[in-house]
């Protein structure tokens, strides 16, 4: 035990002795014994710093580095400018944890309110949170803002699987009902919409979706605001420098993943979920929202506002057990679009859009149909698949690309800044080579 808890005997016995207990013991009595380990773990010898270098060294070995990833569904490779990992890594910030002492943590608190500004910059929503988990968290804390009388909650089968399954997850521990509307040659079907709005809350739908298409999100708005139901959407942030925002497609919330914003694919994580909504809804939304104001002097300041439906200060009575947020994600995505700029954010929007529409027009020349070929995209795009699909993945893998996601459909392919043209040249000769 000495090895682990840095508590001397004598702290150990006092403690013991403040407790009533005659050995450490009896402080794990309510586990049953059939559970414990019984002796000591067979573990290996402990090694020095250099000696364990070696060994994570040659077990990174092991590791297949792609040198062109042309794989997306959720998660993107993108240019990460050097001053943005230059600035969120300074001990002022990368050491921060979320401000429960607001009044001593401005710097954290402005960081946050810049964040929430470009999260409503981009989406055109009146206001946003300070952050959520990620992607899939932020759509289902965006259900349940929608879900206080009406427990009826629609979500389109074309957005992405993860966000799916935190839905369902959240609302069945809520009691809510969750109908899938199917999906119609790629999109959303509207006639199956139409048949469910009675009593429905809210209907959840992404842009993109999971296929990389944009669907007709303002025949949703028109549908569901007649029914008295919200419009959520889940959007990629980097696509909204060049489509319209949620706000003109008339969204009452909008949520996604804000990985693209200056953060890596990371092996999934950490990111970072963000949430804006308009603003007769600005109560529900969950977490924290920093306000700016003025002190004493007169000076600008900023606070945390609308605290009180956190779950650590109303309990049972609050919205949302979110009590967190991603600051050094969030302010990793601050860096980022400050670094980039609206001129550089649209002109990287612009890159991915059109090496995409390149890219979908010479794998066709090579031979890859395209699933949907009427249907808008951004920057992913569904082929049907070939004869043998790992032996197209193989041959890709050995030239040292990561090639689109195999799906039961086909292959989704994602084309961002980061793929040259010379790039997909030598992909559309590897698809005629395999054939």
């Amino acid at each position: 035990m000495g090895s682990y808890i840095p508590n001397s005997k004598q702290e150990t016995e006092e403690m013991l002795r403040f407790l009533g207990l005659n050995h450490v013991d009896e402080l794990f009595e309510s586990i049953p014994e059939s559970v414990k380990i019984k002796g000591l773990l067979n573990l290996p010898e402990g090694k020095s710093e250099m000696e364990l270098r070696c060994v994570m060294g040659g077990m990174a070995e092991k590791n297949t580095v792609f040198k062109t990833v042309l794989r997306g569904a959720g998660v993107y490779n993108h240019y990460i400018p050097s001053i943005v990992k230059s600035i969120v890594s300074k001990e002022r910030f990368i050491t921060a944890y979320t401000p429960y002492q607001p009044e001593i943590s401005q710097g954290i608190l402005q960081a946050i309110f810049e964040y929430q500004s470009i999260i409503c910059e981009l989406t055109h929503m009146d206001a946003s949170n300070a952050s959520v988990y990620d992607g899939a968290s932020a759509a289902a804390e965006a259900v349940a803002m929608c879900t206080d009388r009406r427990k009826k909650v629609l979500v389109s089968e074309t957005a992405k699987p993860d966000s799916i399954a935190a839905i369902k997850t959240y609302s069945k521990a809520a009691g809510r009902q969750v109908v899938m509307i199917p999906s119609k040659n790629g999109v959303s079907d509207i006639d199956a919409l139409s048949e469910n709005l009675q009593d429905a809350a809210c209907f959840y739908v992404e842009m993109p979706n999971f296929n990389g298409i944009i669907e007709d999100y303002e025949a949703y708005s028109s549908l569901l605001h007649e029914a008295g139901a919200k419009h959520i959407m889940g959007v990629n942030p980097i696509s909204l420098a060049l489509l319209k925002t949620p706000d003109e497609l008339g969204a009452d919330i909008a949520v996604g993943e804000g990985q693209p914003l200056g953060m890596g694919m990371n092996f999934g994580g950490p990111h970072v979920g963000f949430m804006a909504a308009k603003s007769d809804m600005v109560r529900k939304l969950p977490g924290r929202i920093v306000g700016e104001t003025t002190d004493r002097n007169g000076k600008r300041a900023y606070v945390l506002t609308l605290q009180a439906r956190e779950q650590h200060i109303r309990r049972e009575k609050a919205s949302s057990n979110i009590c967190s947020n991603q600051a050094l994600c969030a302010l990793t995505a601050v860096a980022y679009v400050g670094a980039m700029g609206s001129l550089g954010l649209t002109e990287l929007a612009r890159q991915c859009y059109y090496k995409a529409h390149y890219a979908a027009r010479e794998l066709e020349k090579a031979g890859l149909e395209m699933l949907y070929p009427e249907k808008p995209f951004f920057h992913e795009f569904i082929t049907k698949a070939p004869r043998d699909t790992d032996k197209l993945m193989e041959a890709l893998a050995q030239e040292g690309i990561l090639g689109g996601l195999p799906m039961e459909e086909g292959i989704l392919w994602c084309f961002t800044e980061m793929v040259s043209k010379q790039e997909i040249g030598k992909l559309c000769a590897i698809v005629r080579k395999v054939g």
